[in-house]
């Protein structure tokens, strides 16, 4: 949630740079707010006029009873009782304003930094690196992972879809242990990198879902348990970061680093034709998130390491990767920056995203009431940031299709530990 100080001094900057996300409102609330803001402050000069009034009139009270005059004393108590009613009134105003005011903002997206391109969708990112090689096949067509899961044996998308529906498959022996690998491979390499390893609970409250900004945004895109008014949670980003919410950190303390498995759940309203085949679109997945609380002095060099871990992960599984800088129209509700890392699906022939990592600056520390105290004792917004350390389904698509050979799958060195097998056959 954008602050109301950065609002009211920089009315045009954040005009012009949600102009960059395409909010088209964003003049229209923006002023909203400002008049809002200034009639909030001119209810509370009134206010608090009329309480010291109040305060000055109770105390002549006592002096006039002692002195007898009573008369007075009714004459100012009757004051008192209209000035009381007028600050009841200014209150209501008072309150009314700041409930307004919040019901915008959380309206309002980030503001993307000055580094986004400009850009309505996807096709208008900006390739920052390529990495890897793109496999060859010689002497045979590559199969779609789809094909592979059914000749192999390893997912049973059919029966995903009668326990539950399309977007829940059930992956089976060499295929359950490959998820396994994949999820401890993740948290191992976090863990080493500095991360703490939490596990998080797969349901939130209203309030987490709007301290991190999936609430009032995405709100049709999640599982909602209406009995309890609980979510599902679309990523360990959500639980994760509310730990922090309504927190003071102190700055020796930052950044704070934390990893997370989770299983995730996302309705994907509105999803459909090629994109959604196979694992390339699912209800509910497996992902690792890593997530980071820093100063914001520190957040970018936060953000260059996190970027760096990714990319060390696909390096390591030997996937041909890309790294893309988002453009303004392509961003999420509330980062301020996103690099997306994407993986080539040899059968598919097509790129396939497995992880964004974004900087989200004080957005969501704002709407968290996530802060810290300086080395001067002065309390600020932290800045919060996250990433997919990686989502799998993706990652499994490229690795099966990539190293599918005439005698079977080959699975990358690094995970032959944790798999306990080298080939599926």
């Amino acid at each position: 949630m954008l602050t109301l100080k950065m609002i009211t001094e920089n009315r045009d900057e954040v005009v012009r740079r949600l102009g960059k996300k395409h909010f088209a409102p964003a003049a229209e609330m923006i002023d909203r707010v400002i008049e809002l803001d200034l009639e909030r402050r001119n209810s509370q000069q009134k206010n608090d006029a009329l309480l010291a009034q109040i305060n000055q009139n109770s105390k002549s009270i006592g002096a006039l009873m002692k002195a007898g005059k009573k008369e007075e004393v009714d004459t100012i108590k009757a004051t008192v009782s209209q000035l009381k009613e007028q600050t009841k009134e200014l209150q209501e105003k008072i309150t009314n304003c700041e409930t307004e005011i919040r019901n915008i903002l959380l309206q309002v997206p980030n503001l993307p930094n000055e580094t986004v391109p400009e850009g309505t969708c996807a096709n208008d990112n900006k390739v920052e690196k390529m990495g890897g090689k793109n496999p060859e096949f010689n002497g045979f067509t590559p199969l779609p992972h789809w094909e592979l899961a059914k000749k192999y044996d390893l997912i049973d998308f059919e029966m995903g879809v009668k326990i539950t529906g399309a977007g829940f498959p059930i992956y089976k022996g060499k295929g359950a242990r490959l998820q396994r690998a994949l999820i401890n491979f993740f948290l191992d390499e976090a863990r080493n990198a500095g991360y703490l390893e939490i596990e998080p609970p797969y349901v939130v409250n209203e309030a987490s879902g709007y301290g991190t900004g999936q609430l009032p945004d995405k709100e049709g895109q999640m599982y909602h348990a209406n009995l309890d008014n609980l979510y599902l949670i679309p990523t360990a980003e959500v639980p994760v970061t509310n730990i922090f919410r309504d927190e003071i950190l102190s700055e020796k303390d930052l950044p704070q680093k934390l990893c997370a498995y989770s299983a995730c759940f996302r309705r994907e309203a509105g999803s459909y034709g090629k994109d959604v085949r196979g694992l390339n679109r699912l209800h509910q997945f497996n992902k690792v998130e890593i997530v980071r609380i820093d100063t914001p002095e520190h957040s970018y060099e936060s953000l260059d390491e996190m970027i760096a871990h990714v990319e060390s992960l696909v390096c390591k599984l030997e996937l041909p990767y890309r790294i893309l800088r988002l453009c303004g129209g392509d961003m999420s509700f509330t980062s301020s920056i996103t690099f997306d890392f994407e993986v080539f699906s040899a059968a598919q022939e097509r790129w396939l995203e497995v992880s964004s990592v974004s900087n989200f600056e004080s957005y969501q520390a704002n709407r968290l009431k996530c802060r810290y105290k300086n080395s001067e004792g002065k309390i600020e917004l932290c800045h919060t940031l996250n990433g997919s350390a990686l989502a799998l389904p993706r990652i499994v698509a490229a690795l099966l299709e990539n190293n599918q050979t005439p005698e079977g799958i080959k699975i990358p060195e690094v995970l032959v530990p944790y798999c306990g097998f080298d080939m599926i056959k």
